[in-house]
């Protein structure tokens, strides 16, 4: 749920990278990170975990600075591909408004994609949430390697609920931004249905 600080009249959003281990997840907030202007985001930080990073920065984007009033940021975090980190990637879920679950398209990755979206959906059920009922995206990531398997076999593999999805290139920046934008779009249209109406209203 979003949080919201009444005293500043802002909004933070908080949006989660989901996905296997090496999938690209810290590939996409590494470039969105380096291209953000710096007068809109915050610092890169790194929350070390034994063989692999969490990341987060939090960025106000322009053209959804005000919402009823409000300033409205968003906060990326990643999370540890591993299953080792489940209860980093648990926690992390922890008052997520939005999630872009990242597949890794190589063939021999497939089974990976498949077993950290099944981890997906059991964290959110820890919190009474589910994917047809938090803003959701799916990025197609590394679709220049050779060995990409079709887009359509791994939907098939992971019998998703219909979202937007985007086919990435994220070493090279393809997809990333329009990934994170829909996202976005989503996050603010579910609050301007729901939670923000309730909220200010109760603030008031």
């Amino acid at each position: 749920m979003a949080s919201i600080n009444y005293a500043q009249k802002e909004i933070a959003c908080k949006v989660v990278y989901y996905g296997p281990g090496m999938c690209g997840k810290t590939t996409n907030l590494l470039h969105l990170h380096r291209s953000i202007d710096a007068e809109m985001r915050g610092e890169l930080v790194a929350l070390a975990t034994p063989g692999e990073k969490t990341l987060f920065f939090d960025f106000l984007p322009v053209s959804a600075a005000n919402l009823y009033g409000f300033n409205t940021k968003f906060q990326l975090y990643t999370v540890p591909g591993q299953v080792t980190y489940n209860s980093t990637r648990r926690l992390v879920l922890r008052g997520v408004d939005g999630i872009v679950f990242v597949c890794d398209s190589q063939w021999d990755k497939l089974a990976e994609n498949v077993e950290s979206f099944l981890n997906l959906m059991e964290n959110l059920s820890t919190y009474n949430h589910c994917l047809e009922n938090v803003p959701f995206v799916i990025q197609f990531n590394k679709r220049d390697l050779p060995n990409a398997a079709p887009v359509d076999f791994i939907n098939y593999l992971l019998k998703r609920p219909p979202v937007p999805q985007f086919e990435a290139v994220a070493t090279e920046g393809r997809g990333v931004f329009e990934t994170l934008e829909c996202v976005c779009r989503y996050v603010l249209a579910g609050l301007r249905r729901h939670e923000l109406v309730t909220a200010t209203a109760g603030g008031s």
